[in-house]
């Protein structure tokens, strides 16, 4: 079992930054990848990055290119995602979630997952 808890959401303006993090208990974290999601009210849960175990590989969804940054440290068995230039429709639940080695797009490819932590962005 991996037990994953995210902190760092809030409510900023647009053009802000939020960094969130992803502490890791439970199972050795450096063998699993993680990724964010994130789900809006009546939406579906959309991928939003996501990162290997050992953190040399790196995937993003197209509207969050070039602003957001995933990163961890193993010897923290923390994971991080940096969101820089925010817009007001990136306000959501953000989960992280995490997988053994390597890391997928597809939400059902993941057997662990955060509560959420809620991120609001004011235009």
């Amino acid at each position: 079992q991996v037990q994953l808890i995210e902190s760092g959401g809030g409510v900023v303006q647009a053009g802000g930054s939020l960094r969130l993090s992803c502490a890791a208990s439970g199972r050795t974290f450096s063998n699993y990848a993680v990724a964010w999601f994130r789900q809006q009210p009546r939406k579906e849960r959309e991928f939003v990055a996501a990162i290997n175990n050992s953190g040399g590989s790196t995937h993003y969804a197209d509207s969050v290119q070039g602003r957001f940054t995933i990163s961890r440290d193993n010897a923290k068995r923390t994971a991080y995602l940096q969101m820089n230039s925010l817009k007001p429709e990136d306000t959501a639940v953000y989960f992280c979630a995490a997988t053994i080695l390597y890391f997928y797009a597809a939400a059902s490819r993941y057997d662990y997952w955060g509560q959420g932590t809620q991120v609001t962005v004011s235009s």
